[in-house]
Parts: C-alpha cells; sequence; structure tokens
C-alpha cells in the first residue's frame, strides 16, 4: 500500500565509483511504486551508474520515480529498460535538481495492446551543469497509449540535451502519442539541443510531437512587476509556474507537495545549502 524509496547517499573519502542494478518483476494485476534518490554528501567526484529493467505485467500498475540531488562533481548514468504488457500502466517520472553531468536513458517497449504510459521529466541546471535525456517509445501493437513531457530550465553556463524517439511499427493502428519538450534558457551562455522524433509505419494513428527553446515572456515579466511584484520574485514565479506542470504529474501525492518545496529551494539557491558546507559553493 506504501511506496517503496531507496536512498543513496555518496559518502567517501576518495573519488568512488558506484554501480546499482534493480530488476523489478510485476505479475498481472500487481502494483507498485518506486522511489529512487540519489544524494551525495562529500565534496569528492562521484560516478554513479545504473541499471534498471522492469517487466509490467498484464494489467499491472508501475509507478516509478527517480530523483538526482547530488553536486558538481557527480556523474551519473543511468539506463532505464521498462517491457509493457496487455492493459498495463507505467507512470515514469525522472528528476534532476542538482548534479555535475547526467545522463538518463529510457528504453520502453510496448508488447500487449491496450497499455498506457506517462513519461515525465524535470530538469533544472545552473552553473556548467549537463543534462542529457534520451527516451525509446517502441509500440510493438495496438490500441497503446504514450504521453511524454520533459521541461528543462537552464541558467548560467548549463547544458541540456533531450532526443526522444517514437517508434510505431507496421501492424500498430489506432497508437495514441503526444511528445513534448520545452525548455526555458535564461541566458545568452547556456545551450539546448533538442530532437523530438516520430517514425511511423502505420496508416491509422494519432501521434503528435513537439519542442519549443525560448526565455521568460517580457509581457508576463511587465504586467507582474505593475502590480508591485519585484523582477527577481517575477522571475521566480514564472520558472515555477513554468515547472509545476511536469510536478503536476505526479501521481504520488507525498512526492508531489515534497517536490514544490524543493523546486522552489531550487529557484532560490537554497537547495542543500548546509552550515559549514562547501560542496555547492
Amino acid at each position: 500500500d506504501r511506496a517503496i524509496q531507496v536512498v543513496n547517499i555518496l559518502r567517501s573519502d576518495v573519488d568512488l565509483m558506484v554501480n546499482r542494478r534493480v530488476l523489478i518483476v510485476m505479475d498481472e494485476g500487481a502494483e507498485a511504486k518506486l522511489l529512487f534518490c540519489d544524494d551525495s554528501a562529500d565534496d569528492r567526484h562521484f560516478l554513479g551508474t545504473q541499471v534498471i529493467e522492469a517487466y509490467v505485467g498484464k494489467n499491472a500498475s508501475l509507478d516509478l520515480y527517480c530523483l538526482e540531488e547530488t553536486h558538481e562533481k557527480n556523474t551519473r548514468v543511468s539506463n532505464v529498460y521498462i517491457d509493457q504488457q496487455a492493459d498495463s500502466r507505467l507512470n515514469h517520472n525522472v528528476i534532476t535538481l542538482q548534479n555535475g553531468i547526467t545522463r538518463n536513458k529510457l528504453d520502453l517497449v510496448f508488447k500487449g495492446e491496450g497499455a498506457e504510459c506517462w513519461c515525465n521529466g524535470c530538469v533544472i541546471a545552473d552553473k556548467s551543469q549537463h543534462v542529457d535525456n534520451n527516451t525509446l517509445i517502441d509500440h510493438q501493437v495496438g490500441h497503446c497509449n504514450s504521453h511524454e513531457l520533459y521541461k528543462y530550465v537552464l541558467d548560467n553556463k548549463a547544458v541540456g540535451a533531450f532526443a526522444g524517439r517514437v517508434l510505431v511499427r507496421h501492424g500498430a493502428q489506432k497508437t495514441n502519442s503526444d511528445e513534448r519538450n520545452q525548455n526555458l534558457v535564461m541566458t545568452k551562455e547556456a545551450h539546448m539541443f533538442t530532437q523530438p522524433m516520430l517514425e511511423i509505419y502505420a496508416d491509422d494513428v494519432k501521434c503528435s510531437h513537439g519542442s519549443t527553446v525560448g526565455q521568460l515572456n517580457d509581457a508576463a515579466m511587465f504586467y507582474m512587476q505593475q502590480r508591485g511584484i519585484d523582477e527577481h520574485e517575477a522571475k521566480l514565479l514564472l520558472e515555477f509556474a513554468f515547472i509545476g506542470e511536469v510536478i503536476g504529474q505526479i501521481k504520488l501525492e507525498p512526492l508531489r507537495d515534497r517536490l514544490r518545496q524543493l523546486v522552489e529551494k531550487r529557484f532560490r539557491s537554497e537547495l542543500g545549502r548546509c552550515s559549514n558546507c562547501r560542496i555547492c559553493k
């Protein structure tokens, strides 16, 4: 009935590599909620890798959340592979709040009709942080629905990349798929690379994809300042509202409420700020 939370805290007096392998097998009709939290507590170079394999059986339901709050000396490589059987449900969310270099990969395959997935991503990066998200949603059979939403907010000299491919194979009729990547680039030094892709080999489908890269709306900033909100606070409110769409997709209510607090602290540069801590300075 409760979510399973796995907290990984990297601590070491030397540079360290950690490898994690997770296998999830969901039998017919089963339900599970899993939350993986990656943190680092020492000022060392860490390399963390993970492979998650999930088999979601017929009429099963899996909520899978991955949250990263490390630091700029951390490198993280994550590969997630998911097979969905008939009438199964998946809710996958990857959230990057603090990091150094991150590369997330998701490969999802529909192997039974009537399955549905929601794949969401949230990235907040500044300084010289780098975050890649690469996704593949493979519609091998018909009558399946996929929904994908990734949002980035990049500041300073941060670099973001998104490559999302939706593949609809021969015979996968009545497929319904939508893919969106939306990005805020706050400075001229920050860069975003985005490549949403559709590859369709069926003729009775409903598919869409799109990407946007831009800055904060000047009219919205002016409107808020005219009503007594200073420029800095107006900027924070608009950034928070932009990310809020992804946070609102999270079905696990305690995590959703907690993330709203963490995201606000992150935009205010308060996340991870502890007394006598030199990691994030």
